[in-house]
């Protein structure tokens, strides 16, 4: 018989080859969001309250009497959800388990939970610079939103056909713009626009070699968001 060399595995060139993978970051995402959906119904602890995010959190404390400045709500009202409304957190973690399956493995486990975390961010981002300060969100809408760009540009980039995937997200924007249904819209464009910058970054960087600069731009595009962020905070110490 002849022997047989060992097949050795081909280097992989990029995360995008990716597969098989299980999205555990996107399960625990929703383990975690159901659990605090849990405690949210729990009467007196005030979870809600305590979590979710309004534009006022993003102003110096003493503008406004009784509210202080706040700023990590930006990231914690991504967890909450509205109790009076049991498809809202059912119909975002259906999306979240749908794209999370999809981007989890192709991505790797931090980049994904960075890309939802980055999104839930701009999309408070959102609420802050185009809602009025007392316009409270919750949800994890602006984070979900956010992979759907990711996923759109990545795809795009990749030769793959988008067009259902634009016609659903075009839906969802129109829908928050129509009178009486009360959806941020804001918090949905910016979180489409933050994923869409960091799934740019993702794709442009995608083999190994690029880890440095991909990380480079990921912390810069994070810098970026904070610096957009304080737009309000340092608007209201010029007035």
């Amino acid at each position: 018989m002849k022997q047989q060399r060992q097949a050795t595995p081909r280097a992989r060139t990029g995360f995008f080859s990716r597969s098989g993978d299980r999205p555990v970051v996107t399960y625990v995402l929703m383990a975690v969001t159901a659990f605090v959906f849990l405690l949210q119904l729990i009467p007196g602890l005030g979870i809600t309250q305590s979590l979710l995010y309004a534009g006022v959190y993003s102003l110096p404390s003493g503008v406004y009497p009784g509210y202080d400045f706040e700023p990590w709500r930006m990231l914690t009202t991504v967890f909450v959800h509205s109790q009076g409304f049991i498809f809202h957190i059912a119909l975002n973690m259906y999306s979240l388990w749908l794209f999370g399956q999809a981007l989890e493995p192709m991505l790797g486990r931090a980049r994904f939970l960075a890309l939802y975390l980055i999104s839930g961010f701009a999309g408070s981002i959102g609420v802050s610079l185009l809602a009025g300060d007392f316009v409270p969100v919750v949800g994890a809408s602006g984070a979900i939103f956010g992979l759907m760009g990711a996923f759109l540009v990545i795809q795009r980039k990749r030769g793959g056909n988008m067009n259902g995937l634009l016609v659903l997200v075009g839906i969802n924007l129109v829908i928050g713009f129509i009178p009486g249904i009360n959806v941020a819209w804001q918090a949905h464009l910016g979180g489409l626009v933050g994923g869409a910058l960091a799934g740019l970054i993702y794709y442009e960087t995608r083999h190994l070699r690029h880890k440095s600069r991909q990380a480079l731009l990921i912390t810069g595009l994070c810098v970026v968001l904070v610096g957009v962020s304080l737009i309000p905070y340092v608007s209201a110490l010029l007035v």
